[in-house]
């Protein structure tokens, strides 16, 4: 699903500055403005630019992690999902305290692309076999814009694995901004 094609007009602009139409190539990466401005468009603007102001090791920081994973916790115990799909949900809440520790290593690709999967598997949660259908994000514009957005940016997010053979820096900023993001998102979700 392309940027111009499924977007609000409203979101259009800094969506398209932070995922570039045509992919990162030649060194390109994510635009930190075009993060920030996107967080603004999520509803998580101030947020958003206190946390990523912080350093990387500040207790600040620390406690909003611990937050972000306690929130995801909570908000994949709490759905309700058919019984064939426990297994899914126990892998899913299993899969939080790894994921964490590459977010504090940094490694900011991995944990990019960890995230998408742990995405998918909340979208699943949530939405059931929608989450899997190409109008996915356009189905979750029609409920709410945000929360469409948010589950956009949850499906641009496999672009960024263009970067790992970039000789991009795992612990990049702009990796850390991408990422920050989601982890906004959901912690005040």
């Amino acid at each position: 699903m392309s940027a111009s094609s499924s977007l609000p007009g409203e979101y259009r602009k800094a969506a398209e500055r932070l995922f570039l139409k045509d992919g990162f190539s030649k060194g390109q990466k994510p635009d930190i403005k075009a993060a920030g401005d996107f967080a603004k468009s999520l509803g998580i603007g101030v947020e958003y630019q206190r946390l990523f102001a912080l350093e990387t090791n500040s207790g600040e920081l620390r406690t909003f992690l611990d937050q972000f994973q306690n929130n995801l916790a909570l908000l994949i115990k709490k759905t309700w999902v058919e019984e064939a799909d426990e297994i899914r949900k126990g892998k899913l809440h299993d899969d939080i305290p790894s994921f964490m520790k590459t977010v504090e290593q940094p490694d900011y690709i991995k944990a990019i692309d960890d995230f998408s999967v742990i995405l998918d598997e909340l979208a699943y949660l949530f939405f059931g076999k929608q989450s899997e259908k190409e109008d996915f994000a356009e189905y979750t514009f029609r409920i709410d814009a945000q929360m469409g957005l948010f589950w956009w940016y949850g499906s641009r997010l496999t672009l960024l694995k263009e970067l790992k053979d970039k000789n991009i820096d795992q612990n990049d900023k702009c990796l850390w901004a991408v990422l920050l993001l989601g982890l906004c998102y959901l912690t005040n979700f």
